[in-house]
């Protein structure tokens, strides 16, 4: 369909969940205790979609003490995790691909880190080709609840089984 984007984000082989908040802080802290760096990993959906929810999900699973909160207006944050440091991003008030350099993109993408990007689509090409996505959509008629995709990974080693 033109001008929609897909239900399934690309490499998504294992289909879609639909989660209430707390599920989606369980499989998001369930995420975070099998990920495995270095490892980017993309959050998209309408603004309430619960993109910031999962991101402090996967920290805490991640072994990140701190409070997690958007980093809409300073663009970056860095916590400190127990395997590595953790970069959360939130590209949302970006144009496009060129803002990205004064924002250090190329080194937060290259470290040994686990890495979240809220608004990945901000990024265009300059996505690592494998990175996971995930993608939470409003569930129609029922708004307790998230659609929940997630993609599938080219590293295993990198994230496991989180069943």
């Amino acid at each position: 369909m033109e001008g929609h984007s897909p239900l399934v984000p690309p490499r998504a082989a294992r289909g879609h969940l639909a989660v209430t908040e707390a599920e989606l802080v369980d499989w998001g802290a369930r995420f975070g205790k099998a990920a495995r760096p270095p490892l980017v990993v993309t959050l998209s959906g309408e603004l309430g979609a619960g993109k910031t929810t999962l991101a402090r999900a996967i920290c805490r699973g991640y072994g990140v003490p701190d409070e997690i909160t958007s980093p809409t207006f300073t663009l970056v944050h860095e916590f400190r995790g127990k395997r590595s440091p953790v970069y959360h991003l939130d590209l949302y008030r970006l144009r496009g691909p060129d803002d990205l350099a004064n924002l250090g993109w190329e080194e937060i993408i290259a470290a040994e880190a686990l890495v979240l990007i809220e608004w990945p689509e901000r990024a265009g090409d300059l996505l690592p080709r494998d990175h996971v996505p995930i993608e939470l959509q409003h569930l129609p008629g029922d708004s307790s609840r998230r659609l929940l995709y997630a993609g599938g990974h080219m590293g295993e080693e990198k994230f496991g089984d989180h069943s």
